[in-house]
């Protein structure tokens, strides 16, 4: 059997899949990659159905993982810039290669916060309500619902042989300080015309508290018209929240089911990964963006992240 071993796991590092659809009506968190473009990217890279196939995501405190199996193990990873080093050689921060026995693969972060590590054939991790998907509070599924740690080893779904090596060249997860697109609604009602001009012209700061289950931004206060309570309804990643306290609150890939605070806008899915790469204390703006410029952008974005296996160039 081909096994990754775990060697030193760093803050953040779960086993991801595409999710766990279809079961927020029971109250159950969906979970998946915060940077579902760079998640894909790996996958494509590879030849994986990134519906199905799960992968490690690595957080801000990297990773290092040795390879223990008969043959090659093929592996992608990509994402956050950071860097990687297969035995202490450089490898760049995008790249599709082959593990031997015995050798290790190591990541350390460097310009975003989450870098994807996806293998061949997938992660071989228990099957909970149809995914592999770490949530963490629920301690559900990965490596029994929770971070990885040292010591942890991951089985491989299949037995693939691996690809050629390359770099990828992954124009799409490049760092990008353009304003976020946010699609208005479906709550924007309940704020002053003034409290929605401030939003989308000022800018935001990523504060300590950001984790998986949602990030905090510190700015400006953003009025509301009268109350900041709602019924609770469905909540979806990248759903801007105000509360009492006035200020942002992005929904992020371990969102609750509801809530009950207005939303007044949702970020865009193609602009997700970008929100999510963001690291404690730095800026970010926004920019109002129609239903059909963000569903236009996303679909040119999942064309790109398609053609992932073409964007592979000699290995340095």
């Amino acid at each position: 059997m081909s096994l990754l071993r775990v060697l030193r796991a760093g803050i953040g590092a779960t086993v991801q899949d595409a999710g766990r659809r279809h079961y927020r009506r029971y109250g159950v968190t969906p979970a998946g990659p915060m940077d579902w473009g760079a998640f894909e990217t790996a996958n494509f890279a590879l030849g994986n159905d990134p519906e199905r196939a799960a992968a490690i995501e690595v957080g801000p405190g990297g990773i290092e993982i040795s390879c223990e199996a008969t043959g090659a193990i093929g592996v992608a990873f990509c994402g956050g810039g950071f860097f990687w080093q297969r035995d202490g050689a450089d490898l760049g921060s995008a790249a599709r290669i082959f593990l031997r026995p015995g050798e290790r693969l190591a990541a350390r972060p460097g310009s975003g916060s989450f870098a994807y590590l996806a293998v061949a054939g997938g992660l071989n991790t228990p099957v909970e309500l149809g995914s592999r998907a770490t949530h963490t509070r629920s301690r559900m599924g990965g490596i029994e619902g929770r971070m990885l740690r040292d010591g942890d080893v991951l089985a491989l779904l299949a037995e693939v042989a691996p690809l050629a090596e390359g770099e990828i060249s992954v124009p799409w997860l490049e760092r990008d300080s353009s304003p976020l697109r946010v699609v208005p609604g479906p709550q924007d009602d309940y704020f002053t015309p003034a409290a929605l001009e401030t939003f989308f012209s000022a800018e935001f700061r990523l504060t300590p508290t950001a984790d998986r289950m949602a990030y905090r931004l510190d700015g400006p206060e953003i009025a509301h018209k009268s109350t900041y309570n709602i019924v609770s309804d469905g909540i979806a990643m990248g759903a801007i929240q105000i509360s009492g306290d006035r200020k942002p609150l992005v929904l992020m890939a371990d969102h609750p089911p509801t809530g009950g605070y207005p939303k007044l806008g949702h970020v865009a899915r193609v602009d997700i990964g970008r929100l999510a790469q963001l690291r404690r204390g730095e800026p970010c703006r926004f920019v109002r963006a129609s239903l059909e410029e963000a569903r236009s952008a996303l679909v040119d974005r999942q064309g790109q992240i398609a053609t992932t296996a073409r964007h592979l160039r000699r290995l340095r």
